[in-house]
């Protein structure tokens, strides 16, 4: 833990929540845009364009942060931007909203990646990169596991409410934005277990959630196709049993 600093520490939270939003939306966003009537055509440029430019804006502002020798307020920004994009999704339908809105997610990524990095990097030694960054790749993953695990476990009791999860993933972006006001060395210092098992217990724990959620979904999703078998098969014989025997008139 000696070569984990408070920095490193509040980097790594803010992206374990980011990531823990952002991906309760991203398994759901098709199913979402598909309801409020986004053509599979339309769902693939959107998601395409957004990607070009979390991609191209990397570069870009990481030049910018170099030049400016400033990193903090690009990490503020992007992380800003991917907060407020969350809501604005479910706000509004028009098409050319839904562009904006999610533009905006990437391009927050696109701002904050490059100047995170470097923040990752300066508290980094030589020897100890590799287990900074590694830290830090944990706890996004770790977000990743733990975002579709929430979501599928809302929607496992509110079907298609998709519109709700975005204001729940505002909710945990606002947590994210308190991070940085958490004393994190009070409780390290009396923390004294080894990092690679705090971690493997973390990912232990999460894969186990996400495996319970979705086996929990598959099972309801099982259930419900053999009570609409039975139901089907009920009403096939029912309609067999009068095309036999048809009502008749005696008149």
């Amino acid at each position: 833990m000696k070569h984990i600093s408070k920095s490193v520490w509040i980097l790594s939270l803010i992206s374990l929540f980011t990531d823990t939003a952002s991906e309760m939306l991203y398994p759901i966003m098709p199913i979402y845009l598909k309801s409020i009537g986004f053509t599979v055509l339309l769902i693939g440029i959107l998601e395409g364009f957004a990607e070009a430019i979390a991609g191209l804006s990397k570069g870009y502002f990481g030049k910018r942060s170099d030049n400016s020798g400033k990193r903090v307020p690009f990490v503020q920004l992007g992380y800003a931007f991917s907060a407020i994009s969350k809501p604005m999704m479910a706000m509004f339908i028009y098409p050319l909203w839904i562009f904006f809105a999610r533009t905006i997610d990437r391009l927050g990524k696109g701002i904050r990646t490059g100047a995170r990095d470097a923040l990752l990097s300066d508290e980094a030694t030589p020897q100890t990169k590799a287990k900074v960054f590694g830290f830090h790749r944990s706890m996004d993953t770790l977000g990743a596991v733990l975002g579709p695990a929430l979501a599928l476990l809302y929607l496992y009791y509110y079907p298609e409410d998709y519109k709700t999860l975005f204001f729940i993933a505002l909710s945990i972006t606002i947590s994210m934005l308190n991070t940085n006001i958490i004393d994190i060395d009070l409780y390290f210092k009396t923390y004294s277990g080894p990092l690679p098992l705090f971690l493997f217990i973390s990912f232990l724990l999460g894969s186990f959630l996400a495996l319970l959620f979705f086996l929990s979904a598959y099972i309801k999703h099982k259930h419900e196709n053999i009570n609409l078998r039975k139901t089907m098969k009920i009403r096939e014989d029912e309609i067999d049993s009068m095309r036999k025997n048809p009502l008749r008139d005696d008149h």
